[in-house]
């Protein structure tokens, strides 16, 4: 199994330590870059290219990221292996009147492993009991039967249909409390 240390190669995905779940911080900007450019491709398979210009200015975006998590308006999580490597992250944006935008990517290489699905629970519970937020919404192309199904597990309800990037894609809703 490529990218298992040795002693965990036994192991099956569910038996594996569930990567870290952390907000971001200054010493994260490299991984953060490493796991975005590595997954660049499989990413755009499903949702928009974020674009060269992403990348070229990604120690500004990172630094405005950072600033808006400071003044809580986004919370932008990472699943960080022991290792330190980013292998999924699970945003949280437009934060307002007691509402969020849910976002998530897991790496290709961690992708039917769960990490979606527990990362997504996690996240939820931040919202509700750190965030203090009572509702969360996400959407999801039609596509896309694996996100579809992460939501679903944590409690999203479909509530409308709509275009996204030209696609048909459902929005969701989650009442936290």
């Amino acid at each position: 199994m490529q990218g298992v240390p040795e002693k965990d190669q036994h192991l099956n995905a569910s038996e594996r330590p569930m990567p870290d779940l952390q907000l971001i911080r200054p010493n994260h900007a490299p991984a953060l870059l490493a796991f975005e450019q590595e997954n660049r491709a499989y990413f755009a398979a499903s949702i928009p290219d974020r674009g060269d210009e992403f990348f070229a200015e990604f120690d500004t975006r990172y630094a405005q990221m950072l600033e808006w998590q400071a003044a809580g308006t986004d919370y932008f999580h990472l699943l960080v292996t022991e290792g330190g490597e980013v292998v999924g992250r699970v945003n949280l944006f437009k934060v307002a009147d007691g509402s969020a935008e849910l976002g998530y990517r897991i790496a290709q290489k961690a992708a039917g492993q769960g990490l979606a699905t527990v990362a997504v629970r996690k996240v939820r519970e931040l919202a509700a009991t750190e965030y203090g937020l009572t509702r969360l919404r996400a959407r999801v192309k039609l596509d896309n039967p694996a996100s579809r199904k992460v939501l679903e597990r944590n409690g999203f309800v479909a509530v409308s249909e709509l275009t996204l990037n030209d696609k048909p894609a459902i929005s969701y809703i989650c009442e936290l409390r």
